[in-house]
């Protein structure tokens, strides 16, 4: 009776031993597809950015032939963003404040 159980759990053993083998391979699998589509991300944001420092250079050209002043247009702009963050973060304090308030009925 001591051998038949100790050739069951060796069975049971080299099983999952294939098992763990088997995943191991599945997740080698996945970290090769996950290296390749890194490195495709990495090429086409090298790429957008490289088509951004040109739209940029040839947007500020035509700015510039056309007399408009760069600095004081991307200074209104970042003005701008910062406001509309304070007002996005105003109106999440109101709702946040009306909410509590309404609890406490």
């Amino acid at each position: 009776m001591g051998l038949g159980s100790t050739t069951k759990k060796i069975q049971l053993l080299a099983e999952r031993a294939e098992q763990l083998y088997a995943r191991l391979n599945e997740v080698q699998e996945e970290m090769v597809h996950l290296r390749e589509n890194l490195d495709e991300t990495h090429d086409s944001v090298t790429t957008l950015k490289h088509h951004s420092r040109e739209n940029r250079a040839l947007l500020e050209a035509i700015a510039e032939e056309q007399g408009v002043d760069v600095d004081a247009v991307l200074t209104e702009a970042a003005i701008e963003d910062v406001d509309a963050a304070a007002e996005s973060d105003d109106e999440a304090g109101v709702a946040d404040a009306t909410q509590t308030d309404g609890g406490d009925v």
